[in-house]
C-alpha cells in the first residue's frame, strides 16, 4: 500500500444511501452494507393514473435472509415462504376495499428487517408489483422490475437504458472502520462514487477521492494516476 499523502485526506461528501428516486423505491436510515442487518423502508410514491395504491408485493431475491416485514396501514404483512422456509414474497394488501381513497392523494412507507448478502460492490434488486383500485373496484397493476442497467457495477444487463419501471434496488456497500479498510473487490466497480464517504482510495500507484480538491492533488502527484475503475481481483486501501 502507498503511504496516505497528507493534504489528500480530506474529508469527503456524506454517503447517500438511498436508491435512485421512482415510483417504487427502497432506502434506509443506515448504509446497506454487505453481510449486516438492514432496515429497509420501501416507499410508494403515488398510485396509477389517479387512482389510489391498494396492495404492494415485494419478492425478495437470493441471497437476503432473515426478512421480518413491518405492519403498516395497508394492514398486517403477508409472508410468501418457498419449501425449504425462506421468504420470497411480502405482499402489504388494504384490510377492506372500502379503505381506498377516492384519489391518489397519499405517499406511504412500507418496512422490512432483514440480512443483506455479503456481496459488496454488487446490486439487490427487490421486484415490486404495485396494485391501484379505483372506488368502483377497477383494478391496475404496475410491476417495477427492470433491472436493465443496475448500479455502479457491471451487472448481466449493465449498458442498456434503465426503463420506466426499474425495480427497487440497493448497492451493497463493504463493511468498514475508522481508518485504514483493505479489500479484494470481487466485481467490476466502474462508478468510483460508491467512495464518497471516504478520505481516499488507493489501488497500487493510483488513487481516487470524491473530493475534487483532494481529486486535484491526486493528479498532480508526481507518480500517482487517478483512478477511474476497479477490476476484478484487485486489492485496495480505502480510509474512511
Amino acid at each position: 500500500m502507498k503511504l496516505p499523502l497528507g493534504p489528500l485526506c480530506v474529508v469527503a461528501g456524506s454517503l447517500l444511501s438511498s436508491s435512485a428516486f421512482a415510483h417504487a423505491a427502497v432506502a434506509g436510515a443506515t448504509p446497506p452494507y454487505a453481510g449486516a442487518t438492514f432496515e429497509a423502508d420501501f416507499t410508494v410514491s403515488h398510485g396509477c393514473d389517479g387512482a389510489d395504491t391498494y396492495k404492494m408485493r415485494v419478492q425478495i431475491p437470493e441471497g437476503v435472509t432473515g426478512v421480518r416485514p413491518v405492519d403498516s396501514v395497508f394492514g398486517k404483512a403477508e409472508v410468501e415462504k418457498d419449501a425449504s422456509g425462506k421468504v420470497t414474497a411480502v405482499t402489504w394488501t388494504r384490510p377492506a376495499p372500502g379503505e381506498v381513497k377516492e384519489a391518489d392523494t397519499h405517499f406511504f412507507h412500507l418496512g422490512l428487517r432483514m440480512k443483506l448478502p455479503a456481496k459488496p460492490f454488487t446490486t439487490v434488486f427487490f421486484p415490486t408489483t404495485q396494485t391501484c383500485r379505483t372506488p368502483a373496484g377497477v383494478e391496475t397493476v404496475v410491476a417495477w422490475s427492470s433491472t436493465a442497467g443496475g448500479e455502479h457495477s457491471h451487472d448481466g444487463d449493465a449498458g442498456t437504458q434503465p426503463t420506466e419501471n426499474p425495480a427497487p434496488s440497493l448497492y451493497l456497500l463493504p463493511s468498514r472502520l475508522p481508518g485504514w479498510n483493505q479489500y479484494t473487490v470481487e466485481e467490476h466497480v466502474h462508478d468510483l462514487t460508491v467512495f464518497k464517504d471516504a478520505l481516499i482510495v488507493w489501488s497500487g500507484t493510483q488513487a481516487y477521492s470524491f473530493n475534487p480538491v483532494t481529486q486535484a492533488l491526486i493528479e498532480k502527484e508526481q507518480g500517482v494516476t487517478a483512478l477511474t475503475q476497479i477490476h476484478p481481483g484487485t486489492v485496495i486501501w480505502v480510509k474512511y
